[in-house]
């Protein structure tokens, strides 16, 4: 009677077996395999040559720009901060050539240039752009496409843009959206709703400059 293996032989016998699997599968697919490998460690190298070669020289460039155009808006320049000169690039340039590899601010800048000098559509499309992850930028931006709203007289848009405004970042800034707001309803004639945000104000705002003299905005309505 032939004796039972051990476990031990059990388990080179396994091993044998695994192995013998193992060969015979890369002597079928071999090829296929390596390929594969191959095609992601070009992948992985393409990557990250783009990454060292190109991307990274376009942000460092887009950056620079972004400098000199910063400048120009500091110093109250915003059409030259917007559509620069012969020397210089504007926010709108930087944007055609780099889009955001300068930082979302670009975006910003772009925006709060064009409602400076009156071209709304424009700043409301730039505002449109900032996908940043502040939500105090969030909501300026939001703001600022109220402001452009308002510029065109299209209120509908503005109260709808400072209600997003006011709601994005709830901080002492919202008092200032939840002020525009009702602004523009009593541009728009509804007055009850523009009670509505002036006592929100007062109400859950009470340490912010608005509420200081936000009773005037509710006596004017009430009385």
């Amino acid at each position: 009677m032939a004796n039972k293996p051990t476990e031990q032989e059990l388990r080179q016998q396994n091993l044998a077996e695994a192995v013998s699997k193992s060969e015979l599968f890369f002597q079928k697919y071999g090829k296929i395999v390596y390929g594969c490998v191959a095609a992601v460690l070009l992948i992985a190298l393409a990557i990250l040559a783009y990454n060292r070669f190109i991307l990274q020289p376009q942000k460092e460039k887009a950056q620079a720009e972004m400098f000199k155009a910063e400048q120009k808006f500091a110093q109250g320049n915003f059409e030259l901060a917007l559509n620069g000169d012969d020397n210089t690039m504007g926010f709108e340039e930087i944007i055609d050539r780099y889009g955001k590899k300068g930082g979302e601010s670009v975006y910003l800048y772009a925006g709060a240039s064009a409602l400076q000098i009156g071209e709304f559509d424009k700043a409301i499309r730039y505002f449109k752009k900032y996908a940043g992850e502040d939500s105090i930028l969030l909501s300026r931006a939001q703001a600022g496409i109220g402001d452009a709203y308002v510029g065109l007289e299209d209120y509908k848009n503005a109260l709808a843009a400072y209600e997003k405004a006011a709601a994005t970042a709830d901080n002492m800034y919202s008092a200032g959206y939840l002020l525009k707001a009702g602004q523009v309803c009593e541009e728009m004639g509804n007055k009850d709703k523009a009670l509505d945000f002036y006592k929100k104000i007062k109400d859950q705002y009470p340490e912010s400059a608005e509420a200081s003299d936000i009773d005037k905005y509710i006596t004017r309505i009430e009385f």
